[in-house]
């Protein structure tokens, strides 16, 4: 077997695969079809400083080659996740990672804080994507000043590997990229979804309740192998990537374009093993080619 190792940071993945935020629950919920310790890590749903109901239903939709949603960050708020689900997930042995949004810098640095707490969870993944409240509804994403103002107040109250969460929604992602590495963060991962919409012709209306949603799944794959391409040339810090991988073959391109680790995320929606499937993909892969370990073939594109 190939050595599947990698690093984030500080951050020791026994493997390259990851599960993306919003798509597998805490990790219990697949604890049936895989044996979790076997990911390299899990990245748990998004939680806020606050509960949040999220949108009004319908708000999933399926779409050719992928999927959209507009579940709006529906949670029990970071003091549940610490009190209830924290003390089931803490034995797990892999790397679980807490998936954090807020609607000000003042939210993320409190969240992040009382999650910095857990001693059993060695990372967070920053969603810099969601809607900035104290500027009129702007993501913090999609400027490089937005994205500054939350990774700073982060890095300021948290003291473990801190990964963020690109928006693909912008013109330059690799300048927003370096804004966040020059603020500290240890890594990022990218993309997130595509805004999108859907329309049912007959009844007149949009699929999902708020319009428009985040879209999914193979479609977007080209679009976010691109962006990690340029971002991985583009800062020093590892990338992580997803957006559309939905088997092996679809991970090693992303592991050439640049990216040190990946994460699954629609897919888990069609096959809850595929990302069991995908890391023994890339072992074999790797043996086929007379490649040693997987540090051989990232970034060789």
């Amino acid at each position: 077997m190939a050595d599947l190792r990698v690093n984030i940071g500080c951050l020791s993945l026994k493997n390259p695969v990851m599960t993306a935020s919003g798509t597998f629950g805490y990790g219990l919920e697949f604890a049936d079809f895989i044996p979790l310790d076997g990911l390299g890590g899990i990245i748990v749903k998004g939680t806020t400083l606050k509960p949040r109901e999220g949108n009004d239903y319908p708000r999933m939709a399926e779409t050719p080659q992928g999927m959209l949603n507009c579940v709006g960050l529906q949670n029990k708020g970071v003091d549940y996740f610490c009190e209830h689900i924290y003390p089931q997930i803490k034995e797990i042995d892999t790397n679980m990672i807490v998936n954090v949004s807020g609607s000000s810098p003042e939210d993320y640095a409190e969240c992040a804080a009382r999650i910095d707490a857990l001693d059993r969870i060695p990372a967070i993944e920053l969603n810099i994507s969601c809607p900035n409240v104290k500027d009129g509804g702007m993501a913090f994403g999609v400027t490089c000043v937005g994205a500054e103002s939350v990774v700073k107040a982060v890095r300021g109250r948290y003291h473990k590997t801190l990964i963020v969460k690109l928006s693909p929604n912008v013109t330059n992602i690799a300048e927003i990229a370096k804004a966040c590495e020059a603020q500290g963060a240890d890594s990022v991962s990218l993309i997130n979804t595509l805004m999108g919409m859907a329309i049912d012709i007959e009844k007149r209306r949009t699929l999902l309740s708020i319009n428009t949603g985040g879209l999914s799944g193979p479609a977007v794959k080209p679009v976010a192998l691109r962006m990690v391409w340029q971002v991985a040339k583009a800062v020093k810090i590892p990338v992580v990537g997803l957006g559309g991988i939905m088997n092996a073959r679809d991970a090693i391109e992303f592991l050439m374009a640049g990216a040190t680790a990946i994460e699954i995320g629609t897919a888990n929606f069609i096959d809850p093993a595929v990302t069991i499937k995908v890391r023994d993909g890339i072992d074999e892969w790797l043996d086929q080619h007379g490649c040693h370990s997987v540090s051989e073939i990232i970034g060789c594109i």
